[in-house]
């Protein structure tokens, strides 16, 4: 291959990575909503087969769907390959992890018959609208409330430490007081009872019948209203906590108004400032 032909193949697949990777190109927006079409059809495709009068009378119907939109994905994941100078770097992503598993089931109930139920891992492709949704006005508020979510992590594992140990507490006394007689086999099976009361399932498989015991029940009840609130609170106060940040000093949140969508092709890193001509990360360019 000589120099121009090496030329014009590294700029198709530039072209192809701008297209494929990056949100900020009228053909990358183009692309990305077509993505989001064909995985919600797909979805679509999969719920209406698992229907037994669907699937049975318009099998082949399906059939035919589901390989149009197979060979679709499959097209999209050898161009995602191809497109960067580091093709495993995707390969072996999360992402890139998804979009085969989520691809493969057709091919191989093709070539081996018998593997049907593996067509029901077809709905990790429900995963892949996380890639799309990743317009520039939305970046900044997604890290806000990652980062919220993470700073609330050590306060949520004390939180939950503390509920086990209410209902590890609560479901002994009530395995004392109902006993076998009324459903509390055990130790485990009470706590159980206790944890989907206390979550206000109430699944019902399992009631107190004593005065005693409805007694305490009706304390872990009113229990589990506060205590669903308490995560919700941590992970609010945090992100609040963090937009006040911004207000009294904007340029923390300089980072996420002037982030764009661009990816490098070289090893994938994502949030660029904008105008940027070098990867933050590897140092390659990001203009080639």
């Amino acid at each position: 291959m000589g120099k121009n032909d090496k030329h014009i193949s590294s700029q198709w697949r530039r072209k192809i990575h701008e297209v494929i990777y990056e949100a900020d190109t009228p053909a990358g927006k183009i692309f990305d909503v077509t993505l989001l079409v064909v995985i919600i059809i797909s979805l679509i495709l999969v719920m209406l087969e698992s229907v037994p009068e669907l699937g049975n009378n318009y099998r082949e119907q399906f059939i035919i769907a589901e390989w149009v939109i197979t060979v679709f994905f499959t097209i999209e994941y050898i161009l995602r390959v191809i497109s960067i100078n580091k093709p495993f770097k995707y390969i072996f992503s999360f992402y890139g992890i998804i979009d085969f598993i989520s691809t493969i089931p057709l091919y191989l109930t093709f070539f081996f018959g018998g593997l049907n139920a593996l067509l029901a891992v077809r709905s990790l492709r429900l995963l892949r609208i996380f890639r799309i949704l990743k317009i520039t006005r939305y970046i900044g508020e997604a890290d806000k409330l990652s980062k919220a979510i993470r700073s609330s992590g050590p306060k949520i594992a004390v939180f939950l430490f503390a509920v086990m140990v209410v209902s590890i507490i609560f479901g002994t006394i009530m395995y004392l007081i109902e006993g076998p007689e009324h459903g509390f086999d055990s130790i485990p099976k009470s706590i159980y009872w206790c944890i989907v009361t206390l979550t206000t399932v109430g699944f019902g498989d399992i009631a107190p019948e004593t005065p005693l015991g409805q007694f305490l029940a009706a304390i872990i009840m009113i229990m589990g209203y506060g205590i669903i609130a308490v995560p919700t609170g941590i992970v609010s106060a945090e992100y609040s906590k963090s937009s006040n940040d911004d207000k009294v000093n904007p340029e923390n949140n300089a980072d996420y108004r002037h982030v764009n969508t661009q990816v490098c092709q070289n090893c994938l890193s994502k949030k660029h400032q904008d105008g940027a001509s070098f990867c933050h990360n590897c140092g390659a360019s990001l203009d080639d």
